[in-house]
Protein backbone atom coordinates (compact mmCIF):
# COMPACT_ATOMS: atom_id res chain seq x y z
CA UNK A 1 0.00 0.00 0.00
CA UNK A 2 0.89 3.57 -0.61
CA UNK A 3 0.30 6.43 2.54
CA UNK A 4 -2.59 7.27 0.43
CA UNK A 5 -4.04 3.76 0.74
CA UNK A 6 -2.65 3.32 3.95
CA UNK A 7 -4.49 6.21 5.67
CA UNK A 8 -7.54 4.80 3.91
CA UNK A 9 -7.67 1.25 5.06
CA UNK A 10 -6.76 2.63 8.74
CA UNK A 11 -9.79 2.01 10.30
CA UNK A 12 -9.99 -1.66 8.56
CA UNK A 13 -6.66 -2.56 9.29
CA UNK A 14 -7.44 -1.43 13.16
CA UNK A 15 -10.51 -2.83 13.35
CA UNK A 16 -8.89 -6.12 11.89
CA UNK A 17 -6.38 -6.12 14.51
CA UNK A 18 -9.21 -5.89 17.06
CA UNK A 19 -11.42 -8.60 15.77
CA UNK A 20 -8.19 -10.70 15.73
CA UNK A 21 -7.56 -10.25 19.03
CA UNK A 22 -11.21 -10.85 20.82
CA UNK A 23 -12.14 -13.53 18.30
CA UNK A 24 -15.54 -12.22 17.74
CA UNK A 25 -17.13 -9.06 15.75
CA UNK A 26 -20.37 -7.99 18.34
CA UNK A 27 -16.99 -7.80 20.76
CA UNK A 28 -14.96 -6.05 18.83
CA UNK A 29 -17.49 -3.48 17.75
CA UNK A 30 -18.27 -2.76 21.99
CA UNK A 31 -14.24 -2.04 21.85
CA UNK A 32 -14.17 -0.22 18.95
CA UNK A 33 -17.82 1.74 19.88
CA UNK A 34 -19.28 1.00 16.44
CA UNK A 35 -21.93 -1.64 15.14
CA UNK A 36 -21.73 -5.18 14.03
CA UNK A 37 -22.15 -4.24 10.37
CA UNK A 38 -19.30 -1.34 10.42
CA UNK A 39 -16.91 -4.06 11.32
CA UNK A 40 -18.26 -6.71 9.27
CA UNK A 41 -17.57 -4.15 6.21
CA UNK A 42 -14.49 -3.44 7.15
CA UNK A 43 -12.86 -6.34 7.27
CA UNK A 44 -14.83 -7.37 3.67
CA UNK A 45 -13.47 -4.37 2.57
CA UNK A 46 -9.49 -5.27 3.77
CA UNK A 47 -9.77 -8.54 2.65
CA UNK A 48 -10.61 -7.11 -0.80
CA UNK A 49 -7.83 -4.55 -0.95
CA UNK A 50 -5.23 -7.66 0.13
CA UNK A 51 -7.66 -10.21 -2.32
CA UNK A 52 -6.51 -12.64 0.87
CA UNK A 53 -9.26 -14.27 3.40
CA UNK A 54 -8.24 -12.98 6.89
CA UNK A 55 -10.57 -14.50 9.23
CA UNK A 56 -12.09 -18.34 9.29
CA UNK A 57 -14.93 -18.74 11.31
CA UNK A 58 -14.55 -21.86 14.23
CA UNK A 59 -16.54 -22.92 17.10
CA UNK A 60 -14.71 -20.78 19.45
CA UNK A 61 -15.09 -17.34 17.11
CA UNK A 62 -13.47 -15.84 14.43
CA UNK A 63 -9.28 -17.17 13.57
CA UNK A 64 -6.55 -15.67 11.75
CA UNK A 65 -5.54 -17.64 8.37
CA UNK A 66 -1.84 -17.80 7.47
CA UNK A 67 -2.61 -14.34 5.57
CA UNK A 68 -4.31 -12.92 8.25
CA UNK A 69 -1.47 -13.43 10.72
CA UNK A 70 1.00 -11.37 8.17
CA UNK A 71 -1.84 -8.77 8.13
CA UNK A 72 -2.21 -8.82 12.28
CA UNK A 73 2.03 -8.10 12.57
CA UNK A 74 1.59 -5.20 10.46
CA UNK A 75 -1.33 -3.73 12.13
CA UNK A 76 0.40 -4.55 15.30
CA UNK A 77 3.60 -2.22 14.55
CA UNK A 78 1.28 0.49 13.11
CA UNK A 79 -0.79 0.37 16.31
CA UNK A 80 2.82 0.84 18.14
CA UNK A 81 3.34 3.72 15.97
CA UNK A 82 0.17 5.41 16.42
CA UNK A 83 0.21 4.72 20.48
CA UNK A 84 4.06 6.13 20.53
CA UNK A 85 2.47 9.36 19.12
CA UNK A 86 -0.06 9.32 21.09
CA UNK A 87 2.12 9.75 24.45
CA UNK A 88 4.63 9.51 26.30
CA UNK A 89 6.98 7.35 24.46
CA UNK A 90 8.28 4.85 27.06
CA UNK A 91 5.14 4.63 29.29
CA UNK A 92 3.06 4.10 25.58
CA UNK A 93 5.21 0.95 25.18
CA UNK A 94 3.29 -1.07 28.00
CA UNK A 95 0.25 0.13 27.69
CA UNK A 96 -2.93 -0.88 25.80
CA UNK A 97 -5.08 -4.14 27.30
CA UNK A 98 -3.30 -7.70 27.75
CA UNK A 99 -5.92 -10.31 27.93
CA UNK A 100 -5.00 -13.45 29.79
CA UNK A 101 -6.94 -17.21 30.14
CA UNK A 102 -6.22 -18.75 33.71
CA UNK A 103 -7.48 -21.60 35.87
CA UNK A 104 -9.57 -20.15 38.70
CA UNK A 105 -6.59 -20.79 41.58
CA UNK A 106 -3.55 -18.84 39.46
CA UNK A 107 -6.16 -16.32 38.74
CA UNK A 108 -7.58 -15.47 41.81
CA UNK A 109 -4.65 -16.34 44.43
CA UNK A 110 -1.55 -15.27 42.04
CA UNK A 111 -2.41 -13.50 38.88
CA UNK A 112 -4.98 -10.76 40.14
CA UNK A 113 -2.15 -9.64 43.30
CA UNK A 114 0.85 -9.83 40.75
CA UNK A 115 -1.22 -7.69 37.55
CA UNK A 116 -2.40 -5.26 39.98
CA UNK A 117 1.20 -4.36 41.09
CA UNK A 118 1.94 -4.43 37.40
CA UNK A 119 -0.71 -1.84 36.73
CA UNK A 120 0.28 0.45 39.21
CA UNK A 121 3.35 0.57 37.67
CA UNK A 122 2.09 1.30 34.16
CA UNK A 123 -1.11 3.01 34.67
CA UNK A 124 -2.08 2.95 30.85
CA UNK A 125 -2.50 -0.83 30.86
CA UNK A 126 -5.32 -2.76 30.90
CA UNK A 127 -5.43 -6.09 31.90
CA UNK A 128 -8.72 -8.34 31.26
CA UNK A 129 -8.74 -12.06 33.10
CA UNK A 130 -10.69 -14.70 31.65
CA UNK A 131 -11.05 -17.74 34.04
CA UNK A 132 -10.97 -21.34 33.21
CA UNK A 133 -9.59 -24.85 33.69
CA UNK A 134 -8.75 -25.89 30.27
CA UNK A 135 -5.99 -27.09 27.67
CA UNK A 136 -3.91 -24.44 25.93
CA UNK A 137 -6.13 -23.93 22.60
CA UNK A 138 -4.90 -24.38 19.43
CA UNK A 139 -6.39 -21.62 17.47
CA UNK A 140 -6.89 -18.77 20.59
CA UNK A 141 -6.20 -15.24 18.92
CA UNK A 142 -8.42 -13.70 21.37
CA UNK A 143 -5.51 -14.44 24.33
CA UNK A 144 -2.43 -12.82 24.59
CA UNK A 145 -0.85 -15.15 27.43
CA UNK A 146 -2.61 -18.49 28.69
CA UNK A 147 -1.52 -19.71 31.65
CA UNK A 148 -2.24 -24.18 31.54
CA UNK A 149 -1.61 -27.19 33.87
CA UNK A 150 0.19 -29.66 31.98
CA UNK A 151 3.06 -28.98 29.20
CA UNK A 152 0.82 -27.15 26.18
CA UNK A 153 1.21 -29.07 23.02
CA UNK A 154 0.40 -26.19 20.54
CA UNK A 155 2.30 -25.46 17.13
CA UNK A 156 3.92 -21.72 16.48
CA UNK A 157 3.49 -21.14 20.76
CA UNK A 158 6.27 -20.02 22.78
CA UNK A 159 5.57 -21.61 26.52
CA UNK A 160 7.52 -22.00 29.71
CA UNK A 161 6.97 -23.56 32.77
CA UNK A 162 6.06 -21.04 35.73
CA UNK A 163 5.15 -22.96 38.95
CA UNK A 164 5.64 -26.25 40.16
CA UNK A 165 3.22 -27.49 43.20
CA UNK A 166 0.97 -30.80 43.95
CA UNK A 167 -2.45 -31.94 44.57
CA UNK A 168 -3.14 -33.05 48.30
CA UNK A 169 -6.07 -34.16 50.16
CA UNK A 170 -7.36 -32.12 52.89
CA UNK A 171 -10.32 -32.00 55.03
CA UNK A 172 -11.60 -29.98 58.27
CA UNK A 173 -10.48 -31.30 61.77
CA UNK A 174 -14.00 -31.28 62.37
CA UNK A 175 -15.08 -33.48 59.34
CA UNK A 176 -12.20 -36.03 60.58
CA UNK A 177 -14.00 -36.38 63.85
CA UNK A 178 -17.50 -37.22 62.62
CA UNK A 179 -16.12 -39.55 59.50
CA UNK A 180 -12.96 -40.87 61.02
CA UNK A 181 -9.65 -39.67 59.98
CA UNK A 182 -7.88 -42.00 56.71
CA UNK A 183 -4.71 -44.33 58.22
CA UNK A 184 -3.84 -45.60 54.35
CA UNK A 185 -5.32 -44.52 50.78
CA UNK A 186 -7.48 -47.94 50.88
CA UNK A 187 -9.75 -45.97 53.55
CA UNK A 188 -10.80 -42.96 51.10
CA UNK A 189 -12.82 -45.18 49.83
CA UNK A 190 -15.29 -44.89 52.57
CA UNK A 191 -15.24 -40.87 51.88
CA UNK A 192 -16.97 -38.23 49.52
CA UNK A 193 -14.15 -36.26 47.49
CA UNK A 194 -14.50 -32.48 46.56
CA UNK A 195 -13.15 -32.29 42.78
CA UNK A 196 -13.99 -31.58 39.29
CA UNK A 197 -16.40 -33.05 37.18
CA UNK A 198 -14.47 -36.03 35.85
CA UNK A 199 -17.10 -36.78 33.07
CA UNK A 200 -16.19 -33.10 32.05
CA UNK A 201 -12.66 -33.06 33.02
CA UNK A 202 -10.29 -31.97 30.04
CA UNK A 203 -6.62 -31.77 31.47
CA UNK A 204 -4.95 -34.72 31.60
CA UNK A 205 -2.66 -33.94 34.77
CA UNK A 206 -5.69 -32.87 36.75
CA UNK A 207 -7.21 -36.44 35.49
CA UNK A 208 -4.95 -37.86 35.92
CA UNK A 209 -4.52 -37.71 39.62
CA UNK A 210 -7.71 -39.40 40.55
CA UNK A 211 -5.72 -42.63 38.92
CA UNK A 212 -3.80 -42.80 42.04
CA UNK A 213 -6.51 -42.48 44.40
CA UNK A 214 -9.30 -45.39 45.42
CA UNK A 215 -12.66 -45.03 43.99
CA UNK A 216 -14.21 -42.51 45.86
CA UNK A 217 -18.14 -41.12 46.71
CA UNK A 218 -18.61 -38.21 44.63
CA UNK A 219 -18.66 -34.76 47.38
CA UNK A 220 -19.33 -31.60 45.43
CA UNK A 221 -18.27 -32.14 42.42
CA UNK A 222 -17.75 -28.44 39.98
CA UNK A 223 -15.78 -27.51 37.53
CA UNK A 224 -14.78 -24.34 39.83
CA UNK A 225 -11.40 -24.48 42.10
CA UNK A 226 -12.80 -22.59 44.80
CA UNK A 227 -16.18 -24.70 45.28
CA UNK A 228 -13.79 -27.63 45.98
CA UNK A 229 -12.59 -25.31 48.54
CA UNK A 230 -15.80 -23.92 50.37
CA UNK A 231 -17.56 -27.46 50.39
CA UNK A 232 -14.36 -28.89 52.18
CA UNK A 233 -14.21 -26.41 54.21
CA UNK A 234 -17.77 -26.84 55.31
CA UNK A 235 -16.75 -30.45 56.12
CA UNK A 236 -18.72 -31.96 52.57
CA UNK A 237 -16.01 -34.34 51.92
CA UNK A 238 -12.51 -34.09 51.20
CA UNK A 239 -10.50 -32.22 49.06
CA UNK A 240 -8.07 -32.50 46.42
CA UNK A 241 -6.92 -28.95 46.39
CA UNK A 242 -4.24 -27.08 45.30
CA UNK A 243 -1.35 -27.10 48.31
CA UNK A 244 -0.76 -23.34 47.64
CA UNK A 245 -4.55 -23.03 47.72
CA UNK A 246 -4.99 -24.75 50.95
CA UNK A 247 -2.33 -23.51 52.86
CA UNK A 248 -3.44 -20.02 53.46
CA UNK A 249 -6.97 -21.73 55.22
CA UNK A 250 -5.39 -23.00 58.94
CA UNK A 251 -8.70 -24.99 59.38
CA UNK A 252 -7.79 -27.61 57.12
CA UNK A 253 -5.21 -29.97 57.72
CA UNK A 254 -3.22 -32.28 55.43
CA UNK A 255 -4.86 -36.18 54.94
CA UNK A 256 -2.45 -39.00 53.94
CA UNK A 257 0.17 -36.51 53.34
CA UNK A 258 3.04 -38.78 53.43
CA UNK A 259 1.19 -41.47 50.90
CA UNK A 260 -0.08 -39.53 48.70
CA UNK A 261 0.85 -36.03 46.82
CA UNK A 262 0.30 -35.08 42.63
CA UNK A 263 2.71 -33.17 41.10
CA UNK A 264 1.67 -30.63 38.61
CA UNK A 265 2.74 -27.31 36.79
CA UNK A 266 1.53 -23.87 35.24
CA UNK A 267 2.68 -23.22 32.12
CA UNK A 268 2.66 -20.03 29.77
CA UNK A 269 1.83 -19.94 27.01
CA UNK A 270 1.88 -16.85 24.64
CA UNK A 271 1.45 -16.98 20.89
CA UNK A 272 3.51 -15.77 18.28
CA UNK A 273 1.63 -12.39 17.08
CA UNK A 274 1.82 -11.73 20.82
CA UNK A 275 5.52 -12.33 21.67
CA UNK A 276 7.08 -8.48 20.29
CA UNK A 277 4.28 -6.71 22.47
CA UNK A 278 5.55 -5.01 25.09
CA UNK A 279 2.44 -4.88 27.36
CA UNK A 280 2.51 -8.97 27.49
CA UNK A 281 6.32 -8.91 28.62
CA UNK A 282 5.87 -6.84 31.62
CA UNK A 283 2.87 -8.94 32.23
CA UNK A 284 5.02 -12.44 32.07
CA UNK A 285 7.87 -10.69 33.24
CA UNK A 286 5.61 -9.84 36.87
CA UNK A 287 5.02 -13.99 36.54
CA UNK A 288 7.86 -14.52 36.04
CA UNK A 289 9.14 -12.84 39.42
CA UNK A 290 6.80 -13.75 41.40
CA UNK A 291 7.85 -17.47 40.47
CA UNK A 292 11.64 -17.12 41.14
CA UNK A 293 10.83 -15.14 44.45
CA UNK A 294 8.36 -17.90 45.64
CA UNK A 295 7.19 -16.16 48.22
CA UNK A 296 4.68 -13.27 47.89
CA UNK A 297 4.89 -10.14 50.73
CA UNK A 298 0.57 -10.64 51.06
CA UNK A 299 -0.73 -12.71 54.16
CA UNK A 300 -3.67 -14.25 52.59
CA UNK A 301 -1.49 -15.84 49.66
CA UNK A 302 1.60 -17.63 51.80
CA UNK A 303 2.30 -20.03 48.93
CA UNK A 304 4.91 -21.73 50.68
CA UNK A 305 5.27 -24.80 49.26
CA UNK A 306 4.97 -23.21 45.70
CA UNK A 307 8.38 -24.01 43.92
CA UNK A 308 10.01 -22.36 40.89
CA UNK A 309 10.47 -24.32 37.69
CA UNK A 310 11.67 -21.67 35.61
CA UNK A 311 14.19 -22.63 32.82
Amino acid sequence: MDWEELHSNLPSIMTFLTVARLGRFTAAADSLGINHATVSRRIATLEKMTGQRLLLRSQSGWEITAEGRQVFEIAEEIEKSLTKLASNEVEAAVSGTVRIGAPEAFSGHIAAPVLANVQRDHPALDIELFTSTQRARQNRSGLDLEIVVGKPEVPRAWERPLFEYHLKLYATEAYLAQHGRPTKLDDLRHHRLNYYVEAILLVQDLDAALTKLPQMRSGISSTNVYAHLSATLQGAGIGLLPDFLASSHPSLVSVLDKEFGYPATFWAVVRQESLRNPAVAAVYQALKEYAAAGTFDTAELAPSRMRSVLR
